[in-house]
């Protein structure tokens, strides 16, 4: 049976990109949404058109790789609006370089935000959800979580290992009738590919991009499939490409 209530929606990363497209989208259908990003400034200012197109939002600077943020900013959806239907976590990073090049701090980042942001949400939306008995984790993956190449290893590393984690979490909250669904996206418009700090990596990703990707509202609109099945339907992966992408 449908919710009658607004789904009360937290979304990290949510100041561009993916997670600024999936929370105009859900709003527009009626969901509040919480948005979390380090910026600021940028999700007050979607807050505040989402308000003023008669939706409810609320802006909570977070950074996923500080776990007292995150739980901060899951708390708050909850004191604000007396629960957490769902959580996406989005919030991420591409620096796409040859294990060669040793950028350790690069590799360092992309764990950090890829990996442990998506569980700091987890343990932070969980025990929430656990007293609901109900509620949908919803995770970013990528078809790099699927497929490696040159370049990608330490990111594809971390994708991967958000599509196992998510089947791990999928077998375990059966018995909190709590959803759990992975996304993972081909070539979306994002600021992804401004993550990457050796030049000429940027150049040919950016390239790839302008000749491939796709809008970041495609994205939006898989999260919105995953979402609207009924209580008894849990979509636990999607895999999704511009039509035109081999790889």
């Amino acid at each position: 049976m449908t919710q009658a209530l607004p789904k009360v929606v937290v979304i990290t990363g949510a100041s561009s990109g993916l997670g600024a497209a999936t929370a105009r989208l859900l709003s527009a259908q009626g969901a509040i949404v919480v948005l979390g990003a380090r910026r600021l400034d940028r999700i007050q200012a979607l807050a505040e058109a989402l308000i003023g197109n008669g939706a409810q939002a609320l802006a909570v600077q977070t950074d996923v790789t500080d776990a007292a943020q995150v739980q901060h900013l899951v708390d708050t959806a909850v004191q604000q609006f007396g629960r957490i239907d769902v959580i996406l976590n989005n919030a991420g990073l591409m620096p796409h370089s040859l294990l060669e090049q040793r950028k350790i701090e690069d590799w360092d980042r992309t764990i950090d935000v890829n990996l442990k942001g998506v569980l700091y949400g987890i343990a932070a939306a969980l025990p929430h959800m656990q007293a609901q008995k109900s509620g949908h984790i919803i995770n970013v993956s990528s078809v790099a979580g699927h497929k490696v190449r040159p370049a990608s290893a330490v990111y594809a590393a971390t994708k991967t290992a958000v599509r196992v984690i998510s089947e791990g979490l999928r077998q375990e909250v059966k018995p909190y009738n709590i959803r759990t669904t992975v996304i993972s996206p081909g070539a979306v418009d994002t600021e992804l590919p401004a993550s990457i700090t050796d030049p000429t990596m940027a150049k040919n990703v950016a390239q790839f991009y302008e000749q491939y990707a796709i809008p970041a509202d495609s994205f939006a609109r898989m999260v919105a499939f995953a979402m609207s099945q009924p209580e008894d339907v849990d979509i636990n992966e999607i895999l999704f490409r511009p039509t035109s992408q081999e790889l």
